[in-house]
């Protein structure tokens, strides 16, 4: 029973772990798209092979026209709005998803957990701070003299 108890909670853990990896891996949209060079992107914005274009902070995703989703990183000098409404191509903004500080947390985050769920358990097989394999506490035994303590 205890054994069997001991299995299961693991495989929860192990599968509460996969859980949160998989969360703060990113989403999905980024998964199905090809990145590209930014140099690409202005060149098949000037052939005409654009439908509609996102900007996103600093991200620029893209749907070709063979219906492909694309995606590339602008340069800090770059004035992409302007270039596209020239070219005729449907522009949306939205707002950053998140910052490059909160992205590194967020990816830290999982790890943390791990070492933070490591050291309790070894915590709790070295006895919890009483004592343990590496406690060096005072001993409890009694030095009995012959006044006192006859069996």
């Amino acid at each position: 029973m205890g054994n069997a108890r001991n299995i299961a909670f693991w495989v929860v853990l192990f599968l509460l772990i996969l859980a949160l990896f998989n969360l703060f891996s990113g989403n999905n949209a980024n998964l199905q798209s090809r990145e590209i060079s930014y140099s690409e992107f202005v060149s098949n914005v000037n052939g005409g092979n654009v439908t509609n274009v996102t900007l996103d902070g600093e991200r620029i995703r893209f749907r070709g026209s063979d219906g492909s989703d694309y995606v590339t990183i602008k340069p800090s000098d770059a004035n992409v709005s302007e270039f596209l409404i020239e070219q005729n191509v449907a522009v949306r903004a939205e707002q950053q998803e998140q910052s490059g500080f909160q992205t590194f947390i967020l990816s830290l985050l999982p790890f943390l957990l791990l070492i933070g769920v490591w050291v309790y358990f070894m915590n709790r097989m070295q006895g919890g701070g009483k004592g343990g394999a590496m406690g060096f506490g005072k001993s409890k035994a009694k030095m009995l003299t012959q006044k006192e303590g006859h069996v």
